[in-house]
């Protein structure tokens, strides 16, 4: 048989008589008779297995062991009278817990944009953030071990039925070469060869650099991606000879900064300023990379309802500034 534990109700008494030292005075706070009072003050004790109160025909005081008891009691029923809002604000998404996974890339442009909205109109939420590749995320997501994923198109197809996809930022694909290299490029175009001149925002052909290795990300971690840039090669006739692969978007960037090759990334990489690295747009028509949110259709949080309806605003805003933009 389980031990019996005390009700909030019994607790609320025993605080009472405690503040007014009294069970007449206390009886009338607590709008009811003094017996019944003082039995339920008795049961409590019985289930404790311990005095709260030392009674003399004159008075009542804590014992000892009631008056350590006594803040801790305090507490607890603070705590309890808190359950109701708190309850009620995680219903309305206004607090609670939001694991995100997001790929490297988000992290340049996207996912700060987000983050920043979501802080501001749910300040009381708390940020689970994990980095990681888009396989990674649509297996924890289908593990139920993340609640959404910043994810680079297109999904796998087998998840189709379980998840759902919302498309957020479109953006085109840049080259990135060392400053040595871009130096070289310039020279042979006859152009200035100061890394800072003004033809760095100038178009260049994947001719140009058609020797130097590729930094690529491993096709089996970023399939959809992968294909994209090894179509952009394609259309141009050629065929890249592949020299490092990275799972992160800054070791592929370190590695361009050392001379290693060059890679073609996401627009909104010119965010991460390396020493050493130039991004330059290309001459090419390329696809755009799209990155959207991922999420279980059938388990959809109020918390993560709120950071769904934040991820359609950018979106809609991006699609209002960029209508019709070619995408994966």
């Amino acid at each position: 048989m389980l031990p019996a534990i005390p009700d909030l109700r019994q607790l609320r008494y025993f605080v009472t008589v405690a503040e007014e030292k009294h069970f007449g005075r206390a009886a009338v706070r607590l709008s009811m008779t003094q017996p019944p009072l003082s039995q339920a003050i008795r049961a409590l004790e019985e289930t404790l297995g311990v005095e709260l109160f030392a009674r003399t025909k004159r008075s009542v005081e804590l014992t000892p062991v009631g008056a350590d008891l006594l803040p801790e009691v305090q507490r607890l029923l603070a705590g309890a009278e808190g359950l109701r809002p708190l309850a009620q604000s995680l219903a309305r998404g206004e607090a609670g817990v939001l694991s995100l996974a997001f790929v490297s890339t988000a992290d340049y442009g996207l996912m700060p944009l987000l983050l920043r909205d979501f802080g501001v109109r749910h300040p009381r939420v708390r940020l689970e953030l994990t980095e990681a590749t888009s396989d990674v995320q649509v297996d924890e997501l289908v593990a139920g071990r993340i609640d959404a994923g910043l994810v680079i198109a297109p999904l796998p197809s087998r998840h189709a039925t379980q998840l759902s996809w919302l498309p957020i930022a479109r953006e085109p694909l840049i080259i990135a070469m060392s400053t040595e290299r871009a130096a070289r490029v310039a020279e042979a175009a006859g152009h200035d060869v100061d890394p800072e001149a003004e033809w760095l925002d100038t178009p260049i052909s994947l001719r140009d650099v058609a020797d130097a290795p590729l930094v690529i990300f491993p096709r089996r971690l970023a399939p959809g991606f992968y294909d994209i840039i090894m179509d952009c090669y394609g259309v141009a006739g050629l065929t890249p000879h592949i020299g490092q692969e990275a799972i992160q978007m800054q070791t592929i960037v370190s590695l361009v900064s050392a001379g290693m090759g060059v890679a073609l990334v996401p627009q909104s990489l010119r965010n991460l300023r390396r020493t050493g690295v130039v991004y330059r747009p290309l001459v090419e028509s390329v696809p755009a990379i799209e990155t959207g949110l991922v999420w279980r259709t059938a388990e959809v949080s109020p918390v993560l309802a709120g950071f769904i309806d934040i991820a359609r605003k950018h979106a809609a805003t991006v699609e209002a500034q960029h209508p019709g933009a070619r995408h994966v």
